[in-house]
């Protein structure tokens, strides 16, 4: 099994049916950060990091995105799947400008919508079976198991940045009487 070295997260591939109710889960720990002050929510800890309301923005556009990589993945043998563009979402997409009110709700509604999709591959195996190329770590031929769990991982990767963010953003604002 796979680990990522910076979370910790272990690509457990048994994980993947349980997949909709945990990205609910996560949906909804995004949503409760999303009522932090909004000046803390859009500013960036550092020019090359997202600011937590653009970690929030990205998540919700991989649920959206990994939905239609699965409803692809049944559709079509082994299709390949492009690169989301998420660094040209973030300016494209004005996810800085976005009301975290409207990311909060359409987050768990992206969550819901990816869950849906995955519930119905709990019907058969071959569903999880299916497969498709994708292109993160690196180019590969991956199953609809290990695409729901990356998901997950990327929720709760994203999670961990978006909470580092806001407490180092409340400790400088401390220490700067703000």
């Amino acid at each position: 099994m796979t680990t990522c070295a910076e979370c910790g997260f272990v690509y457990d591939l048994g994980l993947a049916p349980c997949v909709p109710e945990l990205a609910e889960a996560e949906a909804g720990a995004y949503a409760r950060l999303l009522t932090s002050d909004v000046s803390l929510l859009r500013r960036r800890p550092a020019p090359d990091v997202w600011s937590p309301l653009e970690y929030a923005c990205h998540v919700r556009d991989v649920l959206l995105v990994q939905r239609e990589r699965v409803l692809a993945a049944l559709r079509l043998d082994t299709p390949v799947v492009e690169s989301m563009g998420r660094e040209e979402r973030v300016e494209h997409d004005g996810y800085a400008r976005q009301r975290p009110s409207d990311v909060a709700r359409q987050l768990k509604d992206a969550a819901l919508l990816f869950g849906d999709v995955l519930a119905g591959l709990r019907h058969g195996p071959a569903g999880w079976e299916r497969t498709l190329v994708y292109s993160f770590p690196e180019r590969a031929e991956r199953s609809l198991r290990w695409l729901a769990v990356h998901t997950l991982h990327e929720l709760r990767h994203h999670l961990i940045d978006m909470r580092r963010a806001l407490t180092s953003q409340g400790e400088a604002g401390s220490r700067h009487g703000g």
